[in-house]
């Protein structure tokens, strides 16, 4: 009679009798979809063949750590994200890694190589087009993949938090001709973000269910910082005929926006009205107080964590693109037109 080994298999022996890779296994074992039928069925028939023993998700080895990883860092919009992320986090015994990898091959791959190393429990984006080889990368790796504001359409199986953005663009746009505003500026996000076309979409759709034209002369390229909102504030107040409000597709162009006016000794909203999009907890305390569209970026953030832990835990969501609702802030930068 021949003795049986007692020796537990691991992934490392099962991925090299299949011939596949570790993660190949990890990925059959975690019910993964993104595996060939042929090689999962090879791999589901040596684990039984060898007694390999799962552990339930409650035993799953964890690192106890998420990755967070912006473009840049440089905006206050970032810093109400990460406040959503860490308290999730916080609360569930998991810190926060914070990366910002500047749009350069470089920055990608030092991040990359540092993430294998701590092992995380699940990466977010935010506003980061990601690369083809860094997504092939995470998926050989089966780490979960949550994007915030998506640059395009998502890669793979990741799932995507965002606003209604061309709600607020309209709901703004609708609130300014309700005022009696007909030659209404627009300062434009970054064309590759979907946000920003949202936005833009929104302002247009309003202005044609009031029966108003679309005039190119009214609308300024921007970036979301301060310098595109001065920059399109002196564009749009020095035309011929100026608009009698501006609505700026982020509250630090508005900002801008504001010393535009300044500088030409003009007054908010005597002379000009201006809205913003974000509610960044600055522009409560401009003057005056800015009217914004306000876009729930502690609770997207808040969301991001809860779905990418769940995605680690191996459980499924609901749905792999969620959008939160924007709202109008009412305050005192916008008057009825003159």
């Amino acid at each position: 009679m021949v003795a049986r080994d007692t020796r537990r298999v691991t992934i490392s022996a099962i991925a090299d009798l299949a011939g596949v890779s570790v993660p190949t296994v990890s990925r059959v074992i975690n019910g993964r979809s993104d595996v060939a039928p042929q090689t999962r069925e090879r791999v589901e028939e040596l684990l039984t063949r060898h007694g390999y023993r799962r552990r339930p998700p409650s035993m799953r080895a964890s690192s106890g750590l998420v990755d967070l990883v912006f473009n840049d860092l440089d905006s206050p919009w970032a810093v109400e994200i990460i406040r959503g992320v860490e308290d999730v986090a916080h609360a569930a015994g998991v810190g926060t890694v914070v990366s910002a990898i500047h749009r350069r091959t470089s920055s990608a791959e030092q991040w990359l190589d540092g993430m294998r190393r701590r092992g995380t429990e699940g990466v977010i984006f935010v506003t980061s087009m990601v690369a083809p080889p860094l997504q092939a990368e995470l998926r050989r790796l089966t780490i979960p993949v949550v994007i915030v504001d998506a640059d395009g359409l998502p890669p793979g199986e990741a799932v995507t938090i965002g606003a209604t953005n061309w709600a607020g663009g309209l709901r703004a746009t609708e609130y300014l001709i309700g005022l009696g505003h007909r030659r209404i500026g627009f300062i434009a996000g970054p064309p590759q973000l979907m946000c920003s076309r949202a936005r833009m979409d929104g302002y247009r759709a309003a202005l044609e269910a009031a029966g108003l034209s679309f005039d190119e002369d009214l609308v300024c390229p921007g970036d979301f910082y301060h310098e595109a909102g001065f920059s399109g504030g002196v564009r749009l107040l020095g035309l011929t005929e100026p608009p009698t409000a501006i609505f700026a597709s982020s509250d630090q162009m508005a900002l801008g926006v504001y010393e535009a006016v300044r500088q030409r000794g003009l007054r908010v909203p005597d002379d000009i009205s201006v809205v913003g999009f974000d509610d960044l907890p600055e522009v409560r305390w401009c003057s005056p107080p800015l009217t914004t569209v306000r876009q729930p970026l502690a609770e997207m953030g808040m969301l991001a964590a809860r779905t990418v832990l769940r995605l680690a835990r191996g459980e499924k969501v609901e749905s792999p693109r969620v959008e939160l609702a924007t709202e109008l802030v009412i305050r005192d930068s916008v008057a009825p037109a003159a």
